[in-house]
């Protein structure tokens, strides 16, 4: 297990990836992949939740994704790469934090009903898709992550992983002897660390003094002589839950990605708005003409408005400062066409993708080389996950071989 940050994050393989996975998504792991120890896995469980009527396109989809990861510049010898499925201590996890989750918790996650009545044409009245937000704490506590890259509208989910793992500390934490043990722990840390310890403990136990309880969190986890068990006992007797057997993971915020879709909306699946990684130059060239632009332009001796037209959201992106400029000016004075903006903006993406095709040509033609990646990134997952089930276990008195 590690002594540092990391980071983990899933994508669901419901469909091949485009241009706003890229910008949104898979760009800040290419950053994050150099910062962390980071673990990037293909949600194939979670695709199920809400595909699981029609489960067929799921495991092309997800030998897909991880080739289209691995084309955009997601290293596996910086990052593990693994599929959910095959790394059993998922749902295994999930399945016994179950036992203790309230379903009143999961029946207030905000995404819940939205999501019911985004896909109300789907029978979505499962317990698979009622848990699935339990799923995603598991997935991220399995690996005790500290940091969890979302956009804003995930933050409630990482809240509900942070309640899971507390009333799971709480629940469990408190092994025999636990006080004894902490008192122990505290003795380790020599007569003044003892003292301020005690010191901060009283402060927050008894005052509600967050401050001290920052300090008391910072001074133990900078203890490099102690054990991490016996640091994470005094952080627990610090919070007055007891042993931190799965940490709170917090959120790292994902810059919104700035890339719009075809019709100028957030581009997704669902609204069929979308530039896939995998589009030829042609199939780009085709969807990029066809683009609606300002609706006061009919003619080309019109002034036009970029703001009001969703290729210049392309442009904003793709373009340089020098490009920005030509279709601000030409637009607004007409002395350059939609189709002239369009191709422009067209030669840049296409120049952007074309490594990228070239990479997933590639990659697509030597499988087994692929597979062979995922199952290594698969085993080194399974040794984190494997010794975190066994302290899960521990602590719930079950067996552990």
């Amino acid at each position: 297990m590690f002594d540092e940050d990391c980071v983990v994050s899933g994508m669901r393989p419901t469909g091949p990836l485009h241009l706003g996975h890229y910008h949104g998504a898979l760009k800040n792991w290419m950053k994050l992949q150099h910062e962390y120890p980071c673990f990037f896995f293909v949600a194939d469980i979670h695709a199920l939740t809400t595909h699981y009527e029609d489960p067929k396109d799921i495991e092309k989809n997800s030998w897909n994704m991880v080739i289209e990861w691995l084309a955009v510049g997601i290293n596996p010898s910086n990052a593990c790469l693994f599929i959910q499925s095959m790394v059993p201590e998922h749902a295994e996890l999930s399945t016994l934090l179950s036992m203790c989750t309230p379903l009143s918790w999961l029946e207030r996650v905000p995404t819940y009903k939205d999501q019911q009545e985004k896909l109300h044409e789907r029978d979505l009245s499962t317990y698979g898709f009622l848990g699935y937000p339990l799923m995603q704490a598991a997935d991220v506590l399995l690996y005790k992550t500290t940091k969890v890259p979302v956009g804003e509208d995930q933050v409630p989910h990482i809240e509900f992983a942070r309640e899971v793992a507390r009333r799971f500390n709480y629940l469990y934490g408190r092994d025999e002897d636990y006080e004894k043990k902490a008192e122990s722990a505290i003795e380790k840390l020599g007569k003044k660390g003892a003292t301020l310890y005690r010191s901060l403990l009283k402060r927050y136990q008894e005052q509600g003094d967050k401050e001290a309880l920052a300090t008391g969190q910072a001074y133990v986890s900078e203890q490099n002589n102690l054990s991490m068990s016996d640091r994470e006992r005094l952080m627990g007797y610090l919070e007055g839950i007891g042993k931190v057997i799965l940490p709170e993971p917090e959120a790292l915020l994902t810059p919104d990605s700035k890339l719009p879709g075809l019709d100028g909306q957030k581009m997704s699946k669902s609204y069929n708005n979308c530039i896939y990684l995998r589009d030829s130059e042609a199939v780009v060239e085709e969807k990029i003409l066809k683009m609606q632009t300002d609706p006061n332009r009919k003619r080309r001796s019109d002034v036009g408005d970029p703001d009001k037209c969703p290729v210049w959201g392309l442009h904003a992106v793709y373009s340089s400062e020098e490009s920005k400029d030509w279709v601000q000016k030409g637009c607004r004075t007409a002395g350059i066409g939609c189709v002239d903006c369009k191709r422009n903006v067209i030669a840049t993406i296409n120049a952007d993708l074309d490594p990228i095709r070239d990479r997933i040509a590639e990659l697509s033609e030597n499988e087994s080389m692929v597979r062979g990646l995922v199952l290594q990134g698969c085993e080194r997952a399974r040794e984190v996950a494997r010794e975190t089930m066994n302290e899960v276990k521990l602590a719930m008195r079950l067996p552990v071989l």
